[in-house]
């Protein structure tokens, strides 16, 4: 079959003349298509999402999911993320919405859940409801769909294919193909995790258009088989593409509106030379004032087959070099985030996390760092200085120590309140401040200021569902840099027997690559004797912990 760039080649014909290759014959219930209107400034959206998302993840195969970002909700304030299409409009137009988040199953009106009389959207409470009325319905039409993508050259290939075990009561149908990208972090009014929310099945193109391609032969034993290439760009309105993270929804229509069925596919990828693990990205670590910090990062398998294992190499101010030893089974053109465990550091005023992987078919990716900064050092007394909004009710605060307890809370409030709130901090210690909006939309101006007129946090209510800071009040830092200094830990590599010796009372727990506790002792001081002959051989992880300090050791047994 030819193949052009952006064009499509279409053939029907009776079952006898063909004989199809990825689509049933045999009658089935119609598939569930949900169109989501969205915003990233829609509070009840996320709410919508884990309804959407609840129903696919309970039937995978039957529910396909479409989220629309459109209207006054997905407009973009100053440096925010544009996710909105030229097609989402016209789509949520012929809805006949009335509020967000909104949704159409299969662009059908259901009379009883509409929001307005006569349209097909509906409010998040009765999408589960109609999607079930849609299943059990029959299709007259199945819809099968398969995709794959170039890596070279970023191109994807489509092939959609149709049965029709019945005939349509209209003569012509429409084909639509939309493409989606999941796993885009963006702000999320409402989604309780700022400007790292995470949006899933957002529609990006259709490929075939506004409406969709027509199919023009609708009656009972037509089969209908279409190929698309598309050049994938680089980005949608400056939002980079990940061509991993892209998915498509293939469905067939009466009209522009009353969707039959359809169904969904994930690329599979070709045009891979090598084997290459790409250290993707590594999450930004606010400042800090604990000495033993885990970065997270997200590694990519761009190799011809799974990824199994890898070692991970990271060190903190280029310190002794840890060794995290990562298993599983990452798939081609996947990805997998991965929290390292805590190494113990020295906290300068500014900080540096290097991470490599070991050399690969492209070195130029194995590499990655981030910075990040000393918490403030404040007194022990400080000030919030907190305006509310006229929804003071949704504003709240907390402060809590190094072991998570909360110390010092306050709110809900009046609304416009202007307050001066003094806190006094009996310990020396790392504190978080936490700043709260039960509603997810900020508020007025907040600082927190210490006796010394050092700020620790400050906002002109732009803080959404609520921002976090850590500092630590004055001496701190400095305790718990020394405080462990004239711990040793010997011989390492150790045969079975270790010898510890720690100038305070200490907690020492030992765990294994996977993170399991496998020995455990408290209150040791001076010297000690560890018997772990009863471990395997291998790399374990140490936590020494006194009151106030915390290290981390890699213990060898050979």
């Amino acid at each position: 079959m030819k193949k052009l760039l952006l064009s499509s080649g279409l053939f029907i014909f009776g079952l006898t003349a063909y004989s199809q290759t990825i689509v049933s014959t045999a009658p089935q219930n119609k598939k569930v298509v949900l169109e989501e209107f969205t915003g990233i400034h829609c509070v009840y959206c996320p709410q919508g999402h884990a309804i959407a998302q609840g129903m696919k993840n309970a039937d995978p195969n039957n529910v396909f999911l479409i989220n629309v970002h459109v209207g006054g909700y997905a407009t973009p304030g100053a440096g925010e993320p544009d996710f909105r299409t030229p097609y989402g409009s016209a789509i949520a137009g012929q809805s006949n919405l009335a509020g967000y988040p909104a949704g159409t199953v299969n662009r059908s009106v259901f009379a009883a859940l509409s929001q307005n009389a006569g349209g097909t959207a509906m409010s998040r409470g009765n999408w589960s409801n109609a999607g079930n009325q849609i299943k059990l319905q029959s299709s007259y039409v199945n819809v099968a769909v398969e995709s794959s993508i170039d890596v070279q050259t970023n191109i994807l290939t489509v092939h959609v294919e149709g049965y029709y075990t019945g005939s349509s009561p209209v003569a012509t149908n429409k084909l639509n193909v939309a493409l989606l990208q999941n796993n885009t972090k963006g702000p999320q009014t409402g989604g309780n995790s700022g400007n790292d929310y995470n949006h899933q099945h957002r529609l990006v193109h259709m490929i075939t258009g506004q409406w969709g391609e027509d199919i023009t032969t609708t009656t009972m034993g037509t089969f209908v088989d279409k190929t698309y290439t598309y050049s994938i760009p680089s980005s949608y309105n400056g939002i980079p593409v990940d061509i991993a993270e892209l998915e498509v929804v293939a469905f067939v229509a009466e009209t522009q509106q009353k969707i039959i069925s359809g169904n969904g596919s994930e690329p599979t990828f070709t045009g891979i030379v090598g084997n290459d693990v790409n250290l993707k990205s590594i999450s930004s670590i606010p400042s800090q004032c604990k000495n033993n910090i885990g970065p997270k990062i997200k590694i990519q398998n761009i190799s011809q087959g799974p990824l199994t294992s890898l070692n991970i190499t990271y060190d903190i101010n280029s310190g002794t070099p840890q060794v995290y030893n990562w298993t599983g089974n990452l798939g081609v053109m996947k990805s997998e985030e991965i929290q390292l465990p805590a190494i113990n550091y020295a906290v300068l005023a500014t900080n540096i996390v290097n991470v490599n992987l070991p050399s690969d078919s492209n070195v130029a990716n194995n590499t990655i760092n981030t910075t990040f900064s000393k918490s403030a050092e404040t007194t022990n007394t400080l000030t919030l200085y907190l305006q509310t909004d006229q929804y003071g009710d949704e504003c709240t605060w907390n402060i809590k120590n190094s072991s998570g307890i909360i110390v010092q809370s306050g709110g809900p409030y009046a609304n416009y309140a202007t307050l001066n709130i003094p806190i006094s901090l009996t310990t020396s210690d790392c504190y978080t401040f936490n700043l709260l909006d039960s509603y997810g939309d900020g508020g007025g101006a907040v600082s927190l200021i210490d006796s010394n007129s050092t700020t620790v946090y400050s906002t002109n209510g732009a803080y959404g569902s609520g921002e976090s800071r850590n500092f630590a009040t004055l001496g701190f830092l400095n305790v718990k840099a020394n405080e462990l200094s004239g711990l040793t830990i010997y011989p390492n590599p150790t045969n079975g027997i270790l010898n510890v010796y720690s100038p305070t009372v200490v907690d020492i727990s030992i765990s294994d690559v996977t993170g399991k506790i496998v020995f455990n002792q408290k209150n040791l001081s001076n010297d000690n004797v560890l018997d772990l002959s009863h471990l395997n051989s291998g790399i374990y992880f140490a936590k020494i912990k006194s009151e106030t300090a915390e290290k981390n050791e890699k213990i060898i047994i050979k």
